[in-house]
């Protein structure tokens, strides 16, 4: 039986932003949804608000006794491998003998029933998904989208339709997540070295990408970076390339920066549009912006709805998410928690507010990215004019010998640096006051942004 017809769906690892947004699919189908995280959130509220049954301890008593009292024939498991083989609750599901699949492949056997645009780089494929999402849905064209973040526009990272057209689909490389789709059209935008804890070499990540660009369907849409050095084997595939600094099939002209936003003219072979203002801001985010406005364009989509969905795009929460900006502080969140993608910031940051001194918090995210990449990380930290460096989150990961924030910070040559703890932060926030400041990463520094705001606004 599919995971289709069973009434009953267990997530393991249900807070995930894209496990999270596969329970949000399933509930709108009518199925009973039971989870677990290892703590409460504001995505976990929701999901419970929504009606979903969740629990906070791995202990096999708290599992709601729905699932344990329930047939394997009514239920199904899906989990994310951010949770360890080791968990009494991955242990009891398979001692059961229950169906289990990872989430990819869930993700993949929801996506491949349609027409299904996929977004697929090492850095900005949350924002490139989410606009095309959002153009997709305000020009009707019947689309529904499992994105990598949580749109403004929608406060969700789920955007439903009961018969879409078009399914648009962050497409994960980790755990090379990304084959389980068969897309209709895909956009790559980076590929660097990153998740190394799976794939051991950059060879073997770049072969991955291959494999994703042969899972587009016959003579199906690639649009691609033009300055990836690797080009993934493009078989029958329809490709063209987009650039906002060389010449390529897509473009940007006229760039122009006014009150802290960019308004610039976009020339693709579908089409050109005039004098665009996006919703969001940043350097990176001119690039973001060009790859969705082209791949819309080039799915047929009419370039007025087009420029007028991106000028109504608000953004996605913790990508150059701008909290405050007064004439006392200017506080910018953001995900980066990979080298290109802090370096990439910082600069487009420096851009938008030229002359200010600022000054990051970074958060690292795993010990294998930071023993990996920890020359690089040193390298984009330097941009900064004052760093504050906490602890290593580390996720799904155990400790590595040797392996702390220390290996960064002592490598970091800016002005000033200074290694924090969490529970001092705030204290830190409050006697300094820093009229620039930036939070960077992918673990729980988002927990620090709401009292960050609120420091900053106090007298």
């Amino acid at each position: 039986m599919s995971i289709f017809s069973k009434h009953i769906i267990y997530f393991i690892g249900i807070g995930g932003i894209g496990m999270s947004a596969l329970a949000k699919y399933f509930l709108r189908q009518g199925k009973i949804i039971v989870g677990y995280d290892r703590s409460e959130s504001p995505i976990t509220m929701e999901l419970e608000n929504a009606g979903a049954y969740l629990h906070y301890s791995e202990d096999i008593e708290s599992i709601p006794t729905i699932i344990r009292s329930s047939s394997n024939n009514d239920m199904v498991v899906v989990y994310t491998p951010a949770v360890s083989t080791e968990s009494p609750l991955i242990k009891y599901i398979k001692g059961r003998g229950l169906d289990i699949y990872k989430r990819a492949e869930v993700l993949g056997m929801i996506c491949n029933n349609y027409s299904t645009v996929a977004v697929a780089g090492t850095h900005g494929k949350t924002t490139v998904s989410s606009l095309i999402a959002h153009v997709i849905h305000c020009s009707q064209q019947n689309g529904m989208a499992f994105l990598g973040g949580i749109v403004k526009n929608y406060q969700s990272n789920f955007i439903n339709c009961e018969n879409p057209k078009y399914v648009v689909a962050e497409a994960d490389e980790y755990d090379r997540s990304f084959l389980q789709l068969s897309p209709e059209a895909a956009v790559i935008t980076a590929i660097d070295a990153d998740h190394l804890d799976i794939y051991k070499t950059y060879d073997a990540l770049k072969q991955a990408y291959s494999d994703f660009v042969a899972k587009i369907i016959p003579s199906g849409k690639l649009l691609l970076k033009k300055e990836i050095a690797f080009i993934p084997q493009l078989g029958d595939k329809q490709v063209a390339y987009y650039s906002t600094h060389h010449q390529a099939d897509c473009t940007i002209e006229n760039l122009q920066l006014d009150n802290g936003y960019y308004i610039f003219d976009v020339k693709t072979p579908w089409g050109k549009i005039d004098r665009l203002k996006p919703g969001i801001t940043g350097d990176y985010n001119v690039e973001n912006v060009l790859a969705a406005v082209s791949m819309c364009l080039w799915l047929g989509i009419d370039k007025e709805q087009v420029k007028k969905a991106v000028e109504g795009f608000n953004g996605v929460k913790r990508r150059f998410d701008v909290q405050l900006n007064n004439e006392n502080n200017i506080y910018i969140d953001d995900y980066a928690h990979h080298p290109e993608e802090i370096r990439a910031f910082v600069q487009s940051v420096r851009n938008v507010f030229p002359g200010k001194k600022i000054t990051g918090i970074f958060q690292p995210h795993l010990y294998s990215r930071t023993r990996d990449l920890a020359d690089e990380f040193s390298a984009s930290l330097s941009l900064l004019d004052e760093l504050w460096l906490m602890d290593i989150y580390p996720a799904r990961e155990l400790p590595i010998e040797g392996v702390t924030s220390k290996i960064i910070f002592d490598k970091v040559t800016c002005p000033t640096k200074i290694m924090v703890e969490d529970n001092k932060i705030l204290d830190l926030v409050q006697s300094k006051k820093p009229p620039l400041l930036l939070t960077m990463g992918a673990g729980n520094i988002d927990q620090w942004v709401q009292p960050i705001k609120q420091c900053l606004n106090e007298k």
